[in-house]
């Protein structure tokens, strides 16, 4: 089933197609919208209903909460447009989180018996993901995102999942090429596409079966959303991921929902915003003695530099760096005054963490993972460099 107009509740007509070449700002802030009806709003509000009207047989696309919800169809209209310009066939599926929406493609694709590769540096919850899979008699198998290894891992597989860039390291593979091998193998590819957003990259242009991603971070941009999702082509996959939210009920509530969408359009803005910020922040920072481990895609000396420039449109707001030690990351947390200490990404205010506080990341001590907000760029740049020079030695 499609994310057709068709599907709304008042039966509005799905609005004209984008025109030609629309940029994404355009696309951004008109993404979802249904057929504009005198006196109601732009962007409707939140549907809050458990159950729908439903007299004789139970037709029509409003049934049961748990199954759809007019305030769904127009996000998932909307996210669709954005993963996937112009693309009739593709459907996409929301979720209450990007945990819920990586568990429905893995759980709903994988049976006992079948063979996964997962990438040994991706989010620090796909450990947690592994030990279920293998209780169920899942072969797991994982290679790191960089240099492309999950290739060796292929034979045999069911299902390839990808993340790149990768979290939090950033490493960054060659999408097209891992997913032409993988179908050659019969395998499925599916891609996590929270670091990069959609406007970042777009993985079923690049041959991917799936694109999943946490609406949570850049793409609602505000931390105060919880969401997931799903984009693939209308097929066997995307039915059972479907049916796997319907079993499990891990749907977004109409209010979240009704915020994404809102969130949605200022994307473009935000993005642009972050990311120029953020190739402004790793180029500060390539000069500091103390700054080891530089990442960030945007810089034309990273190692992945390259291959995502062949397949990115923006590299992201995800810098990442080492510090000597843990007790000078801690030092350097503490001096900063406009960035947050805070998990997650992708918000409007920066944020960063010592990531190895968690345990689960196979990273230095000394790791940082920072969030490039949209706070101005040169007073962003002046805090960090100051909190560097003051976390240099203990305070006495």
């Amino acid at each position: 089933m499609n994310n057709s107009a068709a599907d709304d509740p008042q039966g509005r007509r799905e609005r004209p197609r984008f025109p030609t070449g629309a940029g994404d700002g355009t696309r951004a802030v008109r993404a979802g919208l249904p057929e504009p009806v005198k006196h109601e709003p732009t962007l409707p509000g939140p549907v809050f209903a458990a159950h729908f009207h439903l007299p004789g047989d139970p037709t029509g696309p409003y049934t049961y909460g748990r199954d759809e919800n007019p305030t769904w169809t127009l996000l998932e209209r909307a996210i669709g447009e954005l993963e996937a310009p112009g693309q009739g066939d593709v459907e996409t599926l929301v979720f209450a989180s990007g945990m819920a929406a990586i568990s429905s493609v893995l759980f709903s694709q994988l049976r006992a018996g079948d063979a996964v590769v997962l990438p040994s540096d991706g989010y620090q919850a796909l450990p947690l993901v592994r030990e279920q899979l293998q209780e169920y008699g899942i072969e797991v198998r994982t290679a790191p995102t960089g240099g492309d290894a999950q290739l060796d891992a292929l034979d045999g597989a069911r299902l390839l999942w990808i993340e790149s860039p990768s979290n939090p390291g950033l490493d960054v593979c060659d999408i097209r090429r891992l997913v032409e091998a993988a179908h050659a193998r019969g395998a499925l590819v599916a891609v996590d596409n929270t670091l990069a957003t959609p406007l970042g990259q777009r993985p079923l242009a690049l041959g991917a079966d799936l694109s999943v991603a946490s609406g949570t971070k850049q793409l609602t941009g505000h931390g105060d959303i919880l969401l997931g999702y799903v984009v693939g082509r209308g097929g066997e996959a995307m039915a059972a991921v479907r049916r796997w939210r319907k079993i499990v009920g891990a749907i977004p509530g109409p209010m979240e929902a009704w915020l994404a969408h809102r969130s949605i359009a200022t994307l473009q803005l935000r993005v642009d915003r972050q990311n120029a910020s953020a190739l402004a922040l790793a180029e500060a920072l390539r000069g500091r003695p103390e700054v080891t481990g530089l990442r960030y895609p945007g810089l034309t000396d990273d190692p992945s530099h390259k291959i995502a420039s062949r397949q990115m449109r923006r590299f992201g707001c995800v810098v990442s760096f080492t510090l000597p030690m843990r007790a000078r990351a801690e030092r350097f947390l503490d001096a900063l005054r406009l960035v947050d200490p805070a998990t997650s990404f992708g918000g409007v205010r920066s944020t960063a963490e010592r990531r190895g506080r968690w345990g689960g990341d196979a990273v230095p001590e000394g790791f940082i993972r920072m969030s490039v907000g949209a706070e101005d760029p040169e007073d962003l740049v002046t805090d960090v460099l100051r909190a560097l020079d003051e976390s240099a030695e203990p305070a006495r």
